[in-house]
């Protein structure tokens, strides 16, 4: 337990410049510590000693999460996150160990993107995730609702039209900016309900229609939201159940925090990882994952630059459908 805490003290404190060394730190822990990881390790013949840079280290099938339990070290969870099951698959379990952690993590993230949560009112249009138990988004967003200290930040189930009359008094009587979040679908339905007066707020899709409506590119998503709401951009946040951490667009990419990185990896064979701006497989190095397993392979398809930004594209063809920023180009 000491080596875990020494660990996530590192990784809160994470200088970009240390990241390799870091990672290399907790994946020699997590190969040892982590039983369902370590013995996937083991199934590929590779002695994890032998491992001294990152582009050997494997990352571990995300739809494992699945079948097992996936925590590293010793402890009791505080709890558990569950993705959605949209695809019929089943549900990924990502056993927390202490919901503080998570938090704190969250809320750092958004402050380096876009400064304290009280300068803003936060609406979050989410009835999907808020209609099913365990989602890490509706967690995070009720903590940042409860941290802005703003009596007209709160969750809209399907209340459209009460959404709709709080921005609009608030658009001209409020110091504070507007934040909306949304999953796609439901931002789509406020949109198709008339033109609203959000040039001035930030808008923030989260991905995912999940079921509810015919999948669209990101970008004819994006144009129909700023025709209705009236504002030059929508941003976007990539985070999913098994991650720890959240990545936010700037200027259409994806930007992680010091202890997250993303690499792409060739999808017809895993092990090999394709260079900057090429069109693979993302995997993703979640340093914050330190209680889980911080190396993940996902089913998302994207491309990563040479500064390590980065865009999703879709999907891997047969891979099960969540709801986490998964539009299909």
């Amino acid at each position: 337990m000491e080596l875990l805490n020494g660990l996530q003290s590192s990784i809160i404190n994470l200088d970009g410049k240390e990241f390799d060394q870091v990672a290399l730190e907790v994946f020699q822990f997590q190969s040892k510590h982590n039983p369902v990881y370590k013995t996937f390790i083991r199934y590929l013949g590779v002695n994890s000693d032998d491992i001294n840079h990152l582009d050997q280290v494997p990352f571990l099938p995300i739809e494992l999460f699945k079948s097992n339990r996936v925590v590293s070290g010793n402890w009791q969870p505080a709890g558990v996150f569950s993705s959605s099951g949209t695809g019929g698959t089943g549900s990924s379990n990502h056993y927390i160990n202490d919901f503080r952690y998570y938090e704190k993590i969250s809320l750092d993230i958004f402050q380096r993107f876009y400064g304290s949560v009280e300068d803003y009112h936060i609406m979050a249009l989410m009835p999907s995730y808020l209609e099913r138990q365990g989602s890490s988004l509706v967690h995070m967003l009720n903590y940042f609702i409860q941290k802005s200290n703003s009596n007209h930040s709160n969750f809209y189930l399907r209340n459209y039209q009460q959404l709709t009359s709080k921005i609009n008094s608030l658009v001209h009587s409020s110091e504070r900016q507007i934040m909306l979040w949304g999953v796609s679908f439901a931002l789509l339905d406020l949109a198709e309900r008339g033109k609203i007066n959000l040039a001035d707020a930030i808008i923030i899709e989260t991905g995912g229609m999940k079921g509810e409506r015919e999948e669209i590119i990101r970008e004819d998503l994006h144009n129909r939201l700023k025709d209705a709401f009236g504002c030059d951009q929508i941003q976007s946040e990539y985070g999913m159940a098994e991650l720890t951490s959240q990545a936010y667009t700037v200027d259409g990419r994806f930007h992680t925090p010091p202890w997250m990185s993303v690499m792409i990896r060739d999808i017809h064979d895993p092990l090999d990882k394709m260079p900057a701006g090429k069109v693979g497989g993302i995997n993703v190095i979640d340093l914050a994952n330190i209680h889980s397993c911080a190396f993940i392979e996902t089913q998302d398809l994207g491309e990563v630059d040479e500064q390590g930004t980065f865009q999703i594209l879709g999907r891997i063809d047969n891979s099960d459908v969540r709801g986490c920023n998964l539009m299909v180009n």
